[in-house]
């Protein structure tokens, strides 16, 4: 597989790699400067040279993965570069290497992303789309309403960082097996009983991350009693947070409510980064 190929697969399998690339080539050495490789904790794809300066390379790309959260992608790595001497007199690890050139390798982790869910592209659901496209993210976007995930009503998203899933569904609540684990859930669709049937459904998810919901306390008083009739206890409840949003933006027009929300969310992935480093 080439290596942007196994670039692309990593990142649809939501596994962590590392990008190592042949940056430069002082003297002899058995690839020139450009080649690249790739890898993950289990497989390679590509190759900048073999012997000691590929293993070499390998071994530092996997102390890599342990930085990104002992292979779980959730945490940040910064990328870092390697410098080797292909002589007989160079420290080696993994066998001599005569060419007799000097080489530099730079390493870049690709973490896996975060993934999130938006369930309802009414106006505050389309405009929050529209600001976490901007991000990294594998987003799904999804909406019982065909016309709402019809590609040319969402033509602002043609250009997104985010890489986007939608999602017409009929039966939204199917779509949350679909998603990945760690999806962070956000349920905000035109109606109060689709609103109630996704959190029921959320609720008896273990793979989810986060699960939002918009709107006011009242509201969620409400939900709290449904949910509860349908079994789910105290603590599972605390499971979602609603309203949802940085209190401190309190405007009612969907683009504010949108700007509030995507706010939270970027803290969370924050305090999540920081929980991963913390237990790495």
């Amino acid at each position: 597989m080439h290596w942007l190929a196994a670039v692309e697969q990593l990142r649809v399998d939501r596994v962590p790699g590392v990008l190592v690339t042949l940056v430069s080539v002082r003297g002899h050495a058995p690839q020139k400067a450009g080649a690249k490789m790739v890898v993950s904790a289990e497989r390679t794809w590509g190759s900048i040279g073999g012997g000691n300066l590929e293993a070499t390379a390998v071994d530092r790309a996997r102390e890599l993965l342990g930085a990104l959260g002992a292979g779980s992608g959730a945490a940040d790595a910064a990328p870092t570069q390697l410098s080797l001497s292909l002589n007989e007199h160079a420290p080696v690890e993994h066998g001599q290497q005569c060419c007799g050139g000097e080489v530099s390798v730079l390493l870049e982790p690709l973490a896996v992303v975060p993934s999130v869910a938006v369930f309802g592209l009414g106006h505050v659901g389309t405009e929050l789309a529209r600001i976490l496209s901007r991000h990294d993210l594998e987003l799904h976007l999804v909406d019982g309403r065909k016309d709402r995930v019809e590609p040319e009503r969402l033509a602002g998203l043609g250009d997104a960082v985010a890489r986007i899933h939608l999602h017409h569904a009929p039966v939204p609540e199917l779509v949350l097996g679909q998603v990945p684990r760690g999806t962070h859930v956000l349920v905000m669709t035109h109606d109060h009983a689709e609103d109630v049937a996704l959190c029921d459904a959320a609720l008896r998810c273990s793979h989810l991350g986060s699960i939002g919901l918009i709107g006011s306390s009242a509201k969620w008083r409400r939900f709290e009693q449904r949910l509860a009739a349908e079994g789910h206890s105290a603590d599972a409840l605390r499971r979602i947070q609603s309203p949802i949003g940085l209190p401190g933006l309190t405007g009612k027009t969907p683009a504010v409510i949108a700007v509030a929300v995507a706010a939270d969310l970027l803290a969370t992935f924050d305090r999540e980064r920081a929980a991963q480093d913390a237990r790495s």
